[in-house]
């Protein structure tokens, strides 16, 4: 009984090797996201939500507990830049963890926009561990209505 070659196949078992020689290493990718939080894979932090609405762009962002007089909010180049800190916890030593996965420390989300947004207008609140920003969308990214002339 012949077999015919799959080069699919054959690409599915090389990716599949790939990982698995990766994930045996140490190494990690200059371009994988990067955060404090522990694991295997980094998640980044805060964890966003982001609704494209008609007239605004609102993003919140999950970050307990973290210094307000360390945090940043900034829009450059329609990119959302957000950076501060989390202090570590100061009633328990670092020994006496048994499992500790709510580290602490230095963190940077920045993140793409999906519209021009207007600078001045940008207001940022912090309630209950949720940093909600609201950023109206420039005049001429808004969507306009174009009446259809019958001629």
């Amino acid at each position: 009984m012949a077999f015919a070659w799959d080069p699919f196949r054959e690409m599915d078992m090389l990716h599949r090797e790939i990982d698995r020689l990766f994930s045996q290493t140490s190494w990690r990718s200059p371009l994988s996201k990067v955060s404090f939080l522990p694991g295997l894979a980094a998640r980044a932090y805060p964890l966003l939500r982001l609704d494209d609405r008609a007239d605004e762009i609102v993003v919140e962002a999950l970050a307990p507990g973290i210094d307000l007089d360390a945090l940043k909010v900034s829009v450059i180049n329609q990119q959302l830049r957000i950076e501060g800190s989390k202090p570590a916890p100061k009633d328990v030593e670092a020994d006496a963890y048994h499992r500790n996965e709510r580290s602490a420390g230095a963190f940077v989300r920045i993140l793409s926009l999906p519209a021009p947004v207007n600078p001045d207008k940008i207001t940022a609140d912090y309630k209950n561990g949720i940093l909600t920003i609201k950023m109206p969308k420039a005049e001429h990214a808004k969507p306009r209505r174009i009446t259809v002339n019958v001629a």
